[in-house]
């Protein structure tokens, strides 16, 4: 058993730094700092011709590891996180060491390139965890977050000039349990926007979920999971709009959102899915990582609520605290999984989960 596994459901629950004591503090890292520089085996996530493809190093010089790219960029933004958040980390000089090393103005102008050839690749949840991590460099007040922050600016510019051209404009919701998640990918941009103080973009993510969610009622849960499922359709919309509408109307969407958590089929929510995973089972392992996501966005919708009166949150505020932390006891048992179809990314769903207090994540409500 490792470090974070023996963490406690509230402490999972909190969202603190508190519990990132050196030992859960390197468990978390062990994965991404590996991960980061592991070229393959490698998803390219493109239309290939021909010619043989070149090696993932040469198209992304900075996000080539942890099987795709936008692996690469989550477990970049876990590792400068964690440095932010645990003050001496213990893998400090090996963390710093490699992205001084991948970070470089060269290899950020050929991710750009790759980009410009390729506009829709990794469009909208690698762009989202993108600007996620150009938000936690801009939250750390450190020279050399201030360093990598100017290195990645111009890719930071790419991916914001493109969620506005080709995202944010979008006519229909993707309600899926994986990668295409509109919510998902509206909230890190939010978040983002928030943290920079981009007043422009903030209000246009904001606007683009309004015009896509707010008139939604009844979620639609039956399904939940479906196959790889990583996060829950309902629980990522509910949790962006928490971002979004001011708490007493958020209280009253959510009640006409989720009308009946005690009852099938909105009581599916608050149990942890099962998970046995096998070696090599991709889709279970994609089970794990809804259990973390869906703890995440049940702990914030509680929180949401908190201090607000009337039946909606009376009625809510329990169940999802209840099953909040059920969900992040289920999902720490397995979240460090040393299988590679697991490995490579969930580490950053675990940080996210425990530290999602911490600054960046649905700083404040429009």
């Amino acid at each position: 058993m490792n470090a974070f596994e023996e963490l406690s459901p509230d402490a999972l629950r909190s969202g603190r730094a508190d519990a990132l004591d050196d030992a859960v503090a390197t468990a978390l890292a062990a994965h991404p700092l590996d991960g980061v520089e592991t070229e393959y085996p490698h998803y390219r996530g493109a239309v290939e011709g021909p010619e043989a493809p070149p090696p993932p190093s040469e198209d992304h010089p900075v996000f080539y590891g942890c099987f795709d790219w936008h692996s690469a960029v989550h477990s970049h933004w876990a590792l400068v996180r964690a440095l932010r958040l645990v003050p001496h980390h213990p893998d400090e000089a090996d963390i710093a060491a490699g992205i001084d090393e991948r970070l470089a103005p060269e290899s950020v102008a050929s991710e750009v390139a790759y980009l410009d050839e390729n506009p829709g690749f990794e469009e909208p949840y690698g762009w989202a965890w993108l600007l996620r991590l150009a938000a936690e460099l801009d939250l750390w007040d450190d020279p050399r977050a201030d360093a990598w922050r100017e290195t990645l600016r111009p890719l930071e510019g790419r991916v914001r000039e493109g969620v506005r051209e080709s995202f944010l404009g979008i006519d229909r919701a993707h309600r899926v349990g994986t990668h295409g998640n509109t919510a998902f990918a509206l909230a890190g941009v939010l978040d983002y926007a928030r943290v920079v103080g981009d007043a422009d973009l903030e209000r246009e993510a904001a606007a683009a979920a309004r015009r896509l969610y707010a008139d939604d009622t009844a979620a639609v849960v039956g399904a939940e999971p479906v196959g790889w499922d990583f996060v829950s359709p309902a629980l990522t919309e509910a949790d962006l709009m928490r971002r979004v509408l001011d708490p007493d109307p958020f209280a009253s969407w959510l009640d006409d959102f989720l009308p009946d958590l005690a009852a099938p089929p909105h009581d599916a929510l608050c149990s942890p899915v099962d998970v046995e995973p096998d070696e090599g089972d991709g889709a279970a392992i994609h089970l794990i990582g809804l259990n973390v996501s869906r703890a995440w966005c049940l702990a914030g919708l509680a929180d949401a609520l908190d201090g607000r009166d009337g039946p909606a949150a009376d009625r809510l505020r329990e169940p999802l605290d209840a099953a909040a932390r059920r969900h992040a006891e289920a999902g720490a048992a397995d979240v460090l999984t040393d299988d590679y179809a697991g490995s490579h990314w969930l580490s950053s769903f675990a940080l996210y989960l425990l530290t999602r207090n911490e600054g960046g994540v649905a700083p404040g409500a429009a």
